[in-house]
């Protein structure tokens, strides 16, 4: 198969960009996504393209190619975030207290070109294409999706997907073998005192001396109960107690996540959530204090599939090959529903730099001055390409001829 990638999506790039601005002007939540999916439905029929809807928003499409082989499935994501935009662009989004500030809007846009220039060369191909614009990532909506069939109909043989990344330098690519992505665990633990006068502290139990305690000691999970080797994140994102300078509360409410590139629930003796409760138990008996401890588990880690990754690493090197690009290592703590996608079937989740400082473009993910540079889209759009056709038309490594 023969045709020049990136002259066509140099061609493209200006509607691709002119895409990626428009999704970002109209953000939509999780399940919201009645405007994008309306456009992304459109789009892709207008290349030939039939389409079906999956949990309300969710778009499928399936591309077959001239000659029979495998089914890849490519997933993007197209769910905003309840966030008030703080940048000063033109295309800042629309919707007061929405904004794209993870970048989905390029993955949408991305993949709709991916799609168009892959119907183009349809004929070539050694295989099909499912195409799949996922609704409600940040809420998990890929385990539905999966739940409601989306891998069979026919049977998808691989998944690739992808994600814009803030945190490497424009021209960046990452797709590593292994876990690339955490695992995350959502907790919410409320620690019970006993309320009363400041002055008297004696006279009651202070839940905030021992929510302090309780906030440190598990710290000591990651730096002295678990070998380096095994990544891990508890941090608190919130705390509650009291609403007075001189009340002692009767309680304090503490969430947070729990993050690990391993199974939390698969290890071998204590694993790490039994760890998290026996140390607050015990701290909360040293400081006569009572406690309830609820875990909300979002996905497991994604982990790359060693054939897969080097079909894409592969791609990597075409796409990057005679710049000042390169491929890099790179393994995040954030979490991503796609685990549930490459539960299934061999898969690989890859990254693409947008970072920019001069560009300011260095924000993190789910901050409100969040923005990518857009020279990345361009990258995302080769990357998928040509992933999918080595994929279809090649033969993955260590695969019998």
């Amino acid at each position: 198969m023969t045709f020049d990638i990136k002259s066509r999506v140099k061609e493209l790039e200006e509607e691709l960009i002119t895409l990626r601005r428009d999704f970002h002007m109209h953000p939509e939540l999780g399940l919201e996504e009645h405007r994008t999916a309306g456009i992304v439905e459109k789009y892709l029929q207008d290349l030939g393209l039939e389409t079906e809807r999956m949990c309300g928003t969710g778009v499928i499409a399936m591309l077959k190619g001239g000659q029979p082989g495998k089914t890849l499935m490519m997933r993007a994501d197209t769910d905003a975030l309840p966030i008030t935009e703080m940048t000063d662009h033109g295309f800042k989004s629309k919707t007061p207290g929405v904004m794209h500030a993870c970048g989905h809007d390029g993955h949408t846009s991305m993949m709709m070109i991916a799609a168009k220039i892959l119907v183009e060369n349809k004929d070539a191909l050694k295989g099909d294409i499912k195409f799949v614009f996922q609704p409600n990532e940040e809420n998990g909506c890929a385990l539905e999706m999966v739940e409601a069939g989306v891998m069979q109909s026919p049977a998808v043989d691989a998944v690739i997907g992808t994600h814009l990344m803030t945190g490497l330098p424009i021209g960046t690519v990452s797709a590593d073998d292994g876990p690339v992505m955490a695992e995350a665990n959502v907790f919410r633990l409320t620690l019970k005192g006993l309320g009363g006068h400041t002055a008297v502290p004696e006279d009651s139990i202070d839940p905030i001396l021992g929510a302090a305690s309780v906030i440190q000691q598990l710290q000591a999970i990651q730096t002295r109960e678990l070998s380096p080797h095994k990544a891990v994140a508890i941090v608190f994102g919130s705390i509650h107690a009291g609403q007075a300078a001189n009340i002692i509360p009767s309680k304090v409410e503490l969430q947070g996540t729990l993050r690990c590139l391993f199974s939390s629930k698969d290890e071998p003796g204590e694993n790490v959530l039994d760890r998290f409760e026996r140390i607050v138990s015990n701290i909360c008996a040293a400081h006569r204090m009572s406690y309830e401890l609820e875990w909300r588990f979002h996905d497991p880690a994604v982990v790359n599939d060693p054939g897969v990754s080097a079909i894409v690493r592969d791609a990597a090197a075409d796409v990057v090959a005679g710049t000042d690009h390169k491929i890099v290592p790179y393994v995040t703590m954030i979490g991503e529903d796609f685990c549930r996608f490459s539960q299934e079937v061999p898969g690989t989740f890859f990254f693409v730099g947008v970072g920019n400082a001069e560009k300011k473009t260095d924000y993190p993910h789910h901050h409100p001055k969040f923005d990518i540079d857009e020279d990345g889209l361009a990258i995302g759009v080769e990357m998928h390409v040509t992933s999918a056709i080595k994929y279809l038309n090649g033969q993955m490594q260590n695969e019998p001829a």
